[in-house]
C-alpha cells in the first residue's frame, strides 16, 4: 500500500485528509506541520504522495516543494491553496507541483487525487 504525508499547520486539516483517506484504504499516512518538518520526514519517509499546504510557519509550502523536489526530483507532491492564490499556484506548478487543490475541499476531491497519483 501507497505511503501519503500530509503537511498542514492545521492539527484538523490533516485529520480531515486523512480520515478520507483512511476510508478510501489508505492506512500509511506521515504527518508534518510545517515546511521544514516536511523536508525532513520526506527524505526519512520517501511516501509516495505528499499533499501539502502553501501558507505555514518556518518554511511555507513552495519552499518546501522546492527543497524536495531538488533531493527527490520524481516526489509527486499535490498543494493545498486557499481561494485567491493563483500566482503561488503557478509558481508551485513552475516548481514541481504534479497539482493543485482548493481549499475548501471535498472528501471526494481528495480521494480521486489519491486514485490519479497512486492507482
Amino acid at each position: 500500500m501507497a505511503k501519503i504525508m500530509l503537511v498542514d499547520d492545521a492539527a484538523f486539516m490533516r485529520m480531515m485528509i486523512k480520515n478520507t483517506l483512511t476510508q478510501q484504504g489508505y492506512t500509511d499516512i506521515v504527518e508534518a506541520q510545517d515546511g521544514a518538518e516536511a523536508v525532513t520526514k520526506f527524505a526519512e519517509e520517501n511516501p509516495d504522495l505528499v499533499f501539502m499546504d502553501i501558507t505555514m510557519p518556518n518554511m511555507d509550502g513552495l519552499q518546501a516543494l522546492k527543497k524536495i523536489k531538488e533531493n527527490h526530483p520524481d516526489a509527486k507532491i499535490v498543494m493545498c491553496t486557499a481561494m485567491g492564490q493563483e500566482t503561488m499556484v503557478l509558481d508551485a506548478i513552475k516548481s514541481g507541483a504534479k497539482d493543485f487543490i482548493v481549499k475548501p475541499f471535498t472528501p471526494e476531491r481528495i480521494a480521486e487525487t489519491a486514485q490519479k497519483f497512486l492507482g
